[in-house]
């Protein structure tokens, strides 16, 4: 009863912020990317806050030593919607990689649109590996942070995927290193579930995979094999 309380108190905040966040947002497209961006975060934040108020659910980042100093390309596992808030607030200024479909939602699409994401089609395929590779470069070179969620959807606790290639396919043709991530936020956040469970999310991030003398699949293969064999000991 009280988890569940908890949980209705957080999204009804979370509803009500998401709706005047975005309004607002709709005013701030002028002003450079990287403000445009602390701004946008605001809403981030807020949810992590909001989540630790309401439904006591923490966090602990471990290996921030392993960040490099400069932009790279981030590989992160998808169990939750925790990730994708905390890794905003985490990787300043950012690009994520998503599925179009995203910006079309009300009010939080909105926002998401000034972030100048990388929107994908996932079923145009070879053109899709074009259009990361080309936009992906072009963020790099403007010193902004790309996330990737290589498993392509939210993979409940327990549960693999294959990762796709994306992700390796960009560090390979841009040179950047891949940066791996792994968490359980799944433990406590479940994948399309309304109750949430109180708790400590633990994230770990690994040491940097250079991309030279690694082919794209070599790659993919090193970070799907560090990401799930963390959030297995994570999950024990």
């Amino acid at each position: 009863m009280i988890i569940r309380l908890r949980s209705s108190l957080f999204s009804l905040g979370v509803m009500i912020a998401t709706i005047i966040h975005g309004i607002i947002s709709l005013f701030v497209f002028w002003i450079p990317f990287k403000q445009r961006h602390q701004f946008i975060n605001l809403w981030s934040k807020f949810v992590l806050w909001w989540l630790k108020i309401t439904c006591n659910i923490r966090y602990e980042i471990q290996g921030l030593e392993n960040i490099p100093q400069t932009p790279c390309i981030v590989v992160a596992k998808h169990a939750s919607t925790w990730e994708t808030l905390a890794l905003q607030t985490l990787f300043v200024p950012q690009v994520t990689v998503l599925k179009k479909e995203l910006l079309k939602i009300p009010f939080f699409g909105w926002g998401l649109r000034l972030l100048e994401p990388i929107a994908i089609d996932r079923g145009k395929g070879t053109s899709a590996i074009r259009q990361l590779i080309s936009q992906g470069k072009n963020a790099l070179s403007l010193k902004r942070w790309i996330v990737i969620y290589p498993e392509g959807s939210r993979i409940p606790l327990g549960e693999t995927k294959k990762f796709n290639l994306g992700a390796a396919i960009l560090a390979e043709a841009s040179g950047y290193p891949l940066l791996p991530i792994a968490h359980n936020a799944g433990k406590y956040w479940p994948k399309r579930q309304f109750l949430k469970k109180p708790g400590t999310i633990q994230l770990v991030i690994g040491k940097a995979i250079e991309a030279s003398n690694h082919t794209a699949r070599e790659l993919n293969q090193l970070s799907e094999e560090w990401i799930n064999q963390e959030v297995k000991r994570l999950c024990n």
